[in-house]
């Protein structure tokens, strides 16, 4: 649309900012200026000013700045060219038209407003005729005051295949076929799409309706949905339209909170309690783009879904859905309702201040998917343990956003190390303690070990499995940090069944183990001076200067590369020797496995790369005399 900086610098000149402004703040005269609370965020002093003959507003505040249709598009959350236009025509201005064909596109639009505001009046007048008694009556069974009704615009569609057909016929059959009001067929005359159904109009950001959702009344047909919503027309795209969004925007930029329900009547329920800033998608999971409206309203959105298990498959689902989309700052937050309660069920029984307790204790998607995948497979083997690995780190490459998706898989493997290996309890301390831990030796255990910490057996230790330079960092990383060799105890039993030249290396790393605590936890530095490398290497875990998290974190990594690749292996030789009994399920499994081998290869070669990195430096670092 040819919209020239001319023409919205009339437009602008044209508009009253403090008159826009007004219409949903309250204002106060200050000299030449406007004041309020910010509209943008919470605070009890005004800081909040419109300066009509400047034609902008700005918070002191926080620092929110703009002009009219600034105005429009960040506290009401219209689009640009909805914003001009609303604009435009309380100007009395006609904004340009570049040429016949979008002319023509938005005369159609208007057409379709037009129907749709002609339908809205006729399902609200039907549900106060003689016919609506049994949509009434429903309404007072939901707690649906009479106030409440009204404002969220409530109707009746009547039992019948040509009542609202009749009643809007001066529109033409087309028109309200295009608008989704009838249903046109082939083989059959048209007929009204809704009917004997309690009716909901579906608004846009602007307020206007674009559709309109129904709920069949008690009575109706045996197979008809319960909820049925209008088809896609030019004016309602079901994936990119929230229930109720051009009410609860204006209150979430203020609060900073915005809920997100299943259903129309969650919506209008939690708003009769007071709860206004609340959405609903159209009846399916959130979509792409919905997630994208949400978030211009709000940081991080909260879905408070039904306690039961479909409420539960959606969360998971809107929160992989998410995850490609993460950027800093923007996130989805979650809240478990009781089971088998909806919010409605909540309000009723807990009142608004049992929603709102539930709803300042989300939980974050982080640990939502954390959960999920914890509890899909109990990890009691081996196998099943790095299944649960895999599915981690596969949603944390899902991430576009490199550094969110680094951190996130940084805190899911630090979780699933500490899940999968628990530290082993520390053996009771006596005069005689037995020594215990793989059967090696008893008595004293202390007297016994410490022969083991004898000045260089960590730098042997190190180089023992010289021939693969992932083992030989992860030897010395433990070596270097002996207090996380039992956390990852578990992990090297199993690397070294599988892998028996790496036994003897493995089995010393144990003893480091013991000796530490058989000492009472003495660094083990102090008997054994680990070599430093040089600052500034390419991992945490060997670097002196690095913080424990950090080295701790990047050395469950190692471990996890190191483990993985027989886990792999066996899972594959598994899904091999099942093509017999399910050739289809066994090679599906078997191109899956193959594929994450594929990638593992891959992170296995960045890893070495690194390595490879150090030791270079390592050996260009000047020799001290």
């Amino acid at each position: 649309m040819a919209l020239t900086p001319q023409w919205l610098d009339e437009l602008r000149a044209r508009v009253t900012l403090s008159a826009i402004i007004g219409r949903t703040t309250k204002l106060q005269r200050a000299g030449r200026e406007w004041k309020a609370c910010c509209p943008f965020h919470q605070e009890k002093t005004p800081s909040f000013t419109v300066n009509d003959e400047k034609g902008f507003y700005h918070c002191f505040g926080c620092g929110a700045h703009g002009d009219a249709i600034r105005w429009m598009t960040d506290q009401r959350g219209l689009t640009f060219m909805d914003a001009v236009q609303e604009l435009a025509a309380g100007a009395g201005m006609e904004v340009p038209r570049p040429d016949p064909a979008f002319a023509q596109r938005i005369e159609q639009r208007a057409g379709l407003h037009e129907v749709m505001a002609a339908a809205q009046d006729w399902f609200v007048a039907q549900l106060q005729a003689p016919q609506g008694a049994a949509a009434r009556a429903y309404l007072a069974q939901r707690g649906v005051d009479a106030r409440t009704a009204e404002r969220f615009g409530f109707g009746y569609a009547p039992d019948g295949r040509m009542a609202l057909g009749r009643a809007l016929d001066r529109f033409g059959e087309a028109l309200l076929v295009e608008a989704g009001l009838r249903v046109a067929g082939e083989d059959r005359d048209p007929y009204d799409r809704f009917r004997n159904r309690l009716m909901l109009p579906i608004h846009d950001a602007r307020g206007r309706v674009i559709a309109f959702g129904g709920r069949i009344l008690d009575g109706g047909r045996s197979d008809a949905p319960k909820y049925l919503n209008s088809p896609d027309t030019p004016l309602f795209d079901k994936g990119r339209t929230l229930y109720n969004l051009h009410r609860a925007a204006p209150v979430a930029r203020q609060s900073g909170r915005l809920i997100v329900v299943e259903g129309y009547m969650d919506v209008v329920a939690l708003a009769a309690a007071g709860i206004e800033e609340v959405v609903a998608p159209m009846g399916t999971a959130l979509t792409e783009q919905q997630i994208e409206l949400l978030w211009r309203m709000a940081d991080k959105p909260i879905l408070c879904l039904d306690g039961d298990a479909a409420g539960q498959r959606a969360a998971i689902r809107a929160a992989t859905r998410a995850l490609p989309l993460l950027r800093p700052g923007h996130s989805l937050q979650f809240v478990a309702l009781p089971a088998g309660l909806d919010p409605d069920d909540v309000v009723r029984r807990d009142g608004r201040a049992g929603l709102e307790r539930l709803v300042e204790q989300p939980q974050s998607l982080l640990d939502l998917i954390w959960q999920h995948e914890r509890g899909a497979v109990p990890p009691v083997s081996p196998e099943d343990k790095a299944g649960l690995k895999a599915r981690l780190i596969a949603h944390a490459e899902t991430i576009a956003d490199r550094d969110i998706a680094a951190l996130y898989r940084r805190e899911w493997l630090e979780r699933f190390s500490a899940f999968a290996f628990p530290p082993r309890a520390r053996p009771e301390r006596g005069p005689n303690p037995p020594w215990g831990r793989r059967g090696r030796f008893a008595g004293d255990a202390r007297a016994r070990a410490l022969p083991s910490l004898a000045p260089g057996s960590a730098e042997r230790l190190a180089q023992r499995h010289r021939a693969d330079p992932l083992a030989e960092a992860v030897f010395a990383g433990l070596a270097r940090h002996p207090d996380q060799i039992a956390r990852h105890a578990e992990a090297l039993l199993g690397l070294a069944a599988s892998q028996p030249a790496l036994a003897p290396a493995v089995d010393g790393l144990l003893h480091l183990a013991d000796a530490l605590e058989a000492s009472g936890g003495d660094p083990i530095s102090a008997a054994d001076p680990v070599p430093q490398p040089p600052e500034g290497t390419a991992f945490s875990f060997l670097s002196s200067g690095a913080d424990a998290l950090s080295a701790h974190a990047d050395l469950a990594e190692a471990v996890g590369l190191l483990v993985e690749r027989p886990a792999l292996d066996a899972a594959i030789a598994a899904a091999t020797a099942r093509f017999d009994a399910d050739p289809e399920g066994a090679f599906a499994e078997q191109q899956r496995l193959l594929e994450r081998k594929k990638r593992l290869g891959e992170r296995k070669l960045a890893f070495e790369s690194r390595l490879g990195q150090m030791a270079r430096r390592r050996a260009s670092a000047p020799v001290e005399e």
